[in-house]
């Protein structure tokens, strides 16, 4: 199964220095590099543009939007913004807040059947209420 890949996950493998990732941080850019190995790894426009926004230095800015450009964008669709628009009402409907985007992730995902790879806390609660299943680093398996 591929894998969406959160902003969460990207900017720890892209723009955090490997002497600074704890333990629990190294198995999650180890496991996205086996991803991308294996060629699961996927990314949204949106995460791009976060990844993006906030970096001040041109040749850093430059780099990075290099690296990415090897992965294609998954492509939004009407039916996903209506999807997260969907998944937001369920989860606020259980006392759960989030944001466009991440519900605009979550949709992605499920519609697409994909797992989502997320370091994220809040993406559990939504899976709680939603089809969303979350990737796990080194087991290689999802949950619901």
């Amino acid at each position: 199964m591929n894998v969406l890949v959160d902003t969460s996950v990207w900017s720890l493998a892209l723009r955090r220095p490997r002497g600074k990732l704890n333990a629990t941080e190294r198995r999650t850019v180890a496991e996205l590099e086996e991803l991308v190995r294996e060629g699961r790894a996927m990314l949204a426009g949106i995460v791009r543009q976060e990844l993006l926004s906030g970096v001040n230095d041109m040749r850093a800015f430059d780099a990075l939007k290099t690296r990415l450009r090897a992965f294609d964008d998954v492509a939004m669709e009407t039916d996903d913004y209506e999807e997260a628009a969907n998944c937001f009402n369920l989860c606020r409907a259980r006392g759960v807040s989030g944001s466009a985007i991440d519900f605009l992730l979550c949709a992605t995902a499920i519609r697409r059947n994909l797992a989502l790879f997320t370091t994220d806390g809040d993406f559990r609660r939504y899976a709680h209420h939603t089809g969303l299943r979350l990737h796990q680093a080194r087991s290689g398996q999802e949950s619901p």
